[in-house]
This record gives structure tokens, C-alpha cells and sequence, in this order.
């Protein structure tokens, strides 16, 4: 490959693709912490969710999008969303010859690294729960630890409506999380991409000493350390800014202003595509 293919490349935008919204959590990450990166963003709209959906439904979900982000020319794909990464990661990554993260092995890693009493909680969609990828993950970094899963399917309808300090929204976490807190946990990898946004209200209920791990965080870190590995890190911009472009399956107009709620930059348009196209 020459000088020119791979600064080229290098320049090349990141797929990112969830089943919606919950996502735009992990591209938040990214700009904020690979600011030279541009990233093609995929939201899942129409066919959201994806907690619920079978394994083999997930993986064609999958192959579609990344097919599509492939005609974007893109140097590098993050599964950013829990389910997805859990059920369908492993058959997609044999099929691609750019690299490929998910968002469950950056938390689960972290997590096994930094618990102290070997009591870590997991909290997340069903499908992602019953996956039980995360202990499986976990248990890879450190034999001796104990996972303990619990299902919260309230939290991303919840998150979607806004009610990010809502005292509903408050009572359903204590609910959820009161076994878990009975179970002695010390962490508790906040397993669906919705739930970062949570994180100030699951704080007040679990309280200072349970290490909150946030899988978009850690794996933007991930994302930056294959980029700088593989030599695929974004040229410096000398004050360019980077750019970012967003695709979803429906409710453009929705999205967009979802996404402006939460990313460090507006989006100006918000592309509406045809996802069985692909």
C-alpha cells in the first residue's frame, strides 16, 4: 500500500451503529475523546429494540448495517450496542477485513481489573443478560470473580422520554438494583448503551462505594488505542473540526433531537435510509 492509500484511509471515517438512540453515548465518547475522528453514525429506529429480538434476527440486523457503513468507507466499525455485541459480534468479525469492536469486552475488562471484593453487577437488556456474554467475558480476565446479572427493560423507555431524573424513574432503579446492592456488588458495568445517561441517578441509589463502569467510555479508549496500533489514527486537523454524519432507519427528526440533547455538538441533518436495501 502506498503513502497516499493510507493517509487516505487514515482519514477514512469510524462506523458506529446501535438499534437507535442509546448509541450516540458511545459516538459521544469518541468526539469527546478522539476529537481528530469523523464518524458515520447508524441508528436502528425502525427496528428498535433489539433487546428482545432473536440471536439470528440480530446478526442479519448486523450484516445489513455494517454492509451499509462499508459504502461509507469506513476504516474501522464499534458495535455500539450491548445486544448486538453480544450476539452478534463474533459471527460478523470473521466476515470483515477492517477491524471490528463491540462494546461488551472494554467494560468487562475494566471491570475485572478493578473490583475489589470479586462482586460485580450487571445490569442490561434481556437479551444481553441471558447472553451471559459479560460473565463470560469477565471470567476470561479473572476466574474467581462473581457476576451477578439483572434484566432492567423500564430503563430505555424511560431514558427515550427524558425522565433522566424522574422520580419514577428513580423508583424503578431501586427496584432493579436492590438485589444486587443485597449481593454485596463493589462495580456495576452500566451494560446498555441507554444507561450512561442513568449514571447521576443510579449514583444516588447505589451509592459512592460501587464503582460505576461505563462500557462507552472504556471502549472509545479501546477504539483509540486498535487505531493508534493498527496506524490508523486520524492525521492532526490544525484546527479543522471533524466531521460526523448520521443515518437512521425512521423518525429522522426524533433522532436528531435526541441527539443534540446529549452530543457536544449540534447535528445539522439526520439522513433517513432504506435498511433492508442492504
Amino acid at each position: 500500500m502506498s503513502v497516499t492509500d493510507m493517509g487516505n484511509i487514515r482519514k477514512a471515517p469510524i462506523g458506529v451503529f446501535d438499534s437507535g438512540v442509546g448509541g450516540l453515548t458511545v459516538a459521544r465518547e469518541i468526539m469527546r475523546n478522539l476529537p481528530n475522528e469523523d464518524i458515520v453514525y447508524f441508528g436502528d429506529t425502525a427496528r428498535v429494540p433489539y433487546g428482545s429480538k432473536s440471536k439470528d434476527t440480530i446478526i442479519r440486523f448486523s450484516q445489513q448495517i455494517i454492509r451499509f457503513l462499508r459504502t461509507q468507507n469506513v476504516k474501522a466499525i464499534v458495535i455500539a450496542c450491548n445486544t448486538a455485541s453480544a450476539l452478534a459480534l463474533d459471527e460478523v468479525e470473521e466476515e470483515l477485513d477492517i477491524p471490528i469492536i463491540g462494546v461488551l469486552k472494554p467494560g468487562a475488562k475494566v471491570a475485572a481489573a478493578t473490583t475489589r471484593n470479586g462482586k460485580i453487577g450487571v445490569i442490561g437488556t434481556e437479551s444481553t443478560i441471558n447472553s451471559q456474554m459479560y460473565p463470560k467475558y469477565i471470567r476470561e480476565q479473572n476466574p474467581e470473580v462473581a457476576v451477578y446479572g439483572k434484566a432492567c427493560p423500564l430503563f430505555v423507555p424511560l431514558v427515550e422520554e427524558g425522565w433522566l431524573k424522574d422520580p419514577v424513574t428513580e423508583e424503578v432503579a431501586r427496584r432493579y438494583l436492590e438485589n444486587l446492592l443485597k449481593d454485596g456488588i463493589d462495580s456495576l458495568i452500566l451494560g446498555c448503551t441507554h444507561y450512561p445517561l442513568l449514571r447521576s441517578l443510579i449514583r444516588g441509589v447505589v451509592g459512592e462505594t460501587v464503582n460505576l463502569v461505563n462500557p462507552a467510555y472504556e471502549t472509545a479508549r479501546e477504539l483509540g488505542e486498535l487505531l493508534r496500533e493498527e496506524g490508523l489514527e486520524h492525521p492532526e486537523r490544525n484546527g479543522q473540526k471533524a466531521c460526523h454524519q448520521f443515518y437512521v432507519s425512521d423518525a429522522a427528526e426524533k433522532f436528531r433531537n435526541f441527539a443534540n440533547s446529549i452530543l457536544p455538538c449540534d447535528i445539522g441533518e439526520t439522513q433517513k435510509i432504506h435498511i433492508e436495501d442492504y
